[in-house]
């Protein structure tokens, strides 16, 4: 990837940058996939991947494995988690019987909550690159910028302390050890919190449905709802067709997914994603004392190593 990618025209480069707006997300399309030539949409990610006997990928589906890990090797370092779908750069996401009402990109029948990918580690991706391949029945992607919200002074700085931690999603199992768990701020700002213009370099982390909510007080469960009626507020819904890309800053935006109803007939909506690292992007000094709860991250395409959260727990991986 790194020898193909620096190929590519600048117009593909400034297309897949991080986006610039207040949005914090962006449409890109022109990706060639036709219906008739990816196959059935698969039952799960393992068979997505020609795992446990079922047939292999058909060679439209790794083309596009190929032509998304091309674009994310331009915007920056690509990378996967070995605790999730094997470990594998590009993962598929899919709804798979059995897991229609949980938190996890396997669900349908559910609202996916929004949420910053990966928000419990603090080596999560700096931008979400998902691609289509099916959407018969346009099922939205929902994307909120925290830049966009209006909350009080008060409210951000109550949202600025490390209060609660955020545990690991479904997809990485429940073997987690919540002793060890750090609180984490759920907003902050390269700019003053006192600031009435601090909204403009708000950053967040944020994930409901893993925040044990009942453990803070009153006045953080006040903060958190308004910040969540926030979010709900500015949802955009993006209906992807296939060949589209929507890239998402993670630290900007958090993405979900309306309900649907799953028909598991080879037709239900199919997305694959990739992690992306940005290596001019730096975080908050305090993230480097985190360790992850264990989960280790898959970056054969990272120019630098900065750490290692690694420690010796496992991690599951869902169905």
């Amino acid at each position: 990837m790194r020898r193909y990618a620096p190929g590519l025209p600048g117009s593909i480069a400034a297309a897949v940058r991080p986006p610039s707006t207040s949005a914090g997300a962006a449409i890109v399309g022109g990706l060639p996939v036709r219906d008739t030539e990816i196959g059935r949409t698969p039952a799960n990610w393992r068979a997505a991947a020609g795992r446990d006997g079922a047939a292999a990928p058909t060679a439209a589906s790794l083309r596009l494995d190929i032509s998304m890990l091309l674009l994310a090797a331009v915007a920056g370092e690509p990378f996967g988690w070995r605790g999730q779908q094997g470990g594998r750069l590009v993962n598929n996401i899919v709804p798979a019987a059995g897991h229609e009402h949980e938190q996890s990109g396997a669900s349908s029948s559910t609202l996916l909550a929004p949420h910053t990918e990966d928000a419990f580690h603090p080596e999560r991706a700096h931008l979400l690159m998902l691609g289509c391949l099916r959407n018969h029945d346009m099922v939205g992607t929902t994307v909120s910028s925290v830049r966009q919200v209006e909350l009080t002074a008060a409210e951000r700085r109550v949202l600025a302390e490390p209060v609660l931690p955020i545990l690991p999603d479904v997809s990485y199992g429940d073997a987690h050890d919540r002793a060890t768990a750090p609180a984490l701020p759920t907003l902050w700002s390269e700019v003053d919190i006192e600031s009435d213009t601090a909204a403009t370099g708000l950053t967040t982390r944020y994930d409901p449905a893993y925040t044990p909510l009942d453990d803070a007080d009153a006045e953080f469960r006040r903060a958190y709802a308004r910040l969540s009626a926030e979010l709900e507020r500015v949802c955009r819904v993006a209906a992807l067709a296939p060949g589209e890309l929507l890239l998402v800053d993670n630290d900007v935006a958090v993405h979900g997914r309306v309900p649907f109803t799953a028909r598991y007939d080879g037709t239900d909506r199919w997305l694959k994603r990739v992690n992306i690292r940005l290596p001019e992007r730096r975080r908050r000094a305090g993230e480097n004392r985190e360790n992850g709860y264990g989960q280790q991250i898959v970056a054969p395409f990272r120019t630098v190593t900065e750490r290692d959260t690694s420690d010796d727990r496992g991690s599951d991986e869902q169905p």
